[in-house]
């Protein structure tokens, strides 16, 4: 999915306790980036899927229907219930608290995805400090 600056200017801030809007931006662009890549080769990084899925729900994100690009969007749903709802404080603290139950099980066929969704619920909104995937930071000077 090809993100561009509008898609930013939907994040409200107070979904991102302790993050910069900045530094959530780059996460979600390099989650975002990396998906297509191993799309394009046929794979499948169900950690990252879940990285990629958490960012566009609470990014309120409209995304291609079905994975496949095109005109046809559809508003990201919330990673592990599955609601349409956009994001809202007490949705983002509930779909976290899902996401802590499922902790220790796997999500039906994709291994790794519920890791992805909690690593990432816990740097946004839990406030841990830790990405949930490395970002390279671009250079200045």
């Amino acid at each position: 999915m090809e993100l561009m600056g509008r898609d930013f200017d939907r994040v409200r801030r107070e979904h991102l306790r302790g993050v910069k809007l900045g530094d959530f931006a780059r996460l979600w662009l390099t989650a975002e980036r990396r998906a297509d890549a191993l799309n394009a080769q046929g794979q499948v990084d169900w950690y990252l899927a879940g990285v990629q899925t958490t960012c566009r729900w609470l990014a309120h994100a409209a995304v291609p229907l079905d994975g496949h690009s095109g005109a046809s969007r559809e508003l990201a749903y919330a990673p592990i219930t599955h609601t349409t709802a956009r994001a809202i404080e007490e949705l983002i603290e509930e779909e976290t608290q899902a996401a802590e139950r499922w902790i220790g099980r796997e999500w039906p066929n994709c291994p790794g995805y519920v890791e992805g969704v909690v690593a990432t619920l816990a740097w946004t909104w839990r406030r841990s400090g830790v990405p949930p995937i490395e970002v390279e930071h671009a250079q200045t000077g």
